[in-house]
């Protein structure tokens, strides 16, 4: 199956280096000069295209992914910072009748632990000694902060029906791929959910294993609606489309 990468900085090379081991043989990469304002999203450089994976940046995907849609490429998006956009990203791809997984972390481990933290959310809301936090770190470069992936948990925290605020903190550091640790916290001990990557080739591999997930479908979805397709423990659908991350 052909693939298009969108964004040609770490993560995307990533893409293009493991698509082959998941089938895929790599169309085109669009970088900053091949694709400005979305316009390298042609109907020439598509053809034949059958899926997109997206780590570029927020403007690039807002502009990029709405024209894939309308040439009925099915996407994978790990890029975040747009999401006070979503909506529109959404009206896109329900209009155009393509799927799209959306996802703030595509290792299994992060979706492991946001399942995870919804269920310690349920069990301990109720326990009025504990309040809950989150932290994160990642490398010095990254932009965003809080991540996407603690703003991912927080609202597993919410869908958990935590009723007590939740505090969420950012390290900018180094050279960290990416650290979150979910704790709660009572007056006589302290419970804590934490991930670790070491390497983000995980988070490649988890976006191509979506990316061959993702064809032919149609819809918004999220990483735990791609696990949910294994049979395991995940319910479909909590960050993603079937209900409409992470």
């Amino acid at each position: 199956m052909r693939l298009l990468v969108v964004g040609n900085g770490r993560m995307g090379r990533l893409v293009v280096e493991h698509a082959p081991a998941y089938g895929f043989e790599v169309a085109a990469v669009l970088d900053l000069e091949t694709n400005p304002g979305g316009a390298g999203a042609t109907a020439a450089r598509c053809k034949g295209v059958g899926v997109a994976v997206d780590f570029s940046t927020a403007e690039a995907t807002l502009a990029t992914a709405p024209r894939l849609a309308r040439l009925g490429v099915p996407l994978v998006i790990g890029t975040t910072g747009w999401q006070s956009r979503e909506g529109e990203l959404r009206a896109a791809v329900e209009e155009a009748g393509v799927g799209a997984v959306v996802a703030a972390n595509f290792s299994l481990g992060a979706s492991v632990l946001d399942a995870l933290v919804e269920m310690a959310g349920r069990l301990l809301k109720d326990a009025e000694p504990y309040g809950a936090y989150i932290h994160e770190a990642h490398h010095a470069a990254k932009k965003d902060a809080p991540s996407g992936t603690a703003l991912a948990l927080r609202r597993a925290l919410e869908r958990s029906g935590w009723p007590r605020p939740v505090d969420v903190s950012s390290t900018r550091a180094g050279w960290m791929p990416g650290v979150h640790a979910v704790g709660f916290d009572g007056k006589a001990e302290t419970l804590e959910l934490v991930h670790t990557v070491r390497d983000r080739a995980t988070f490649a591999q988890g976006a191509l294993e979506a990316a061959r997930w993702v064809v032919g479908k149609r819809g918004w979805f999220g990483m735990r609606d791609v696990l949910s397709s294994r049979g395991g423990p995940f319910e479909s659908g909590a960050e993603g489309s079937a209900i409409g991350k992470g």
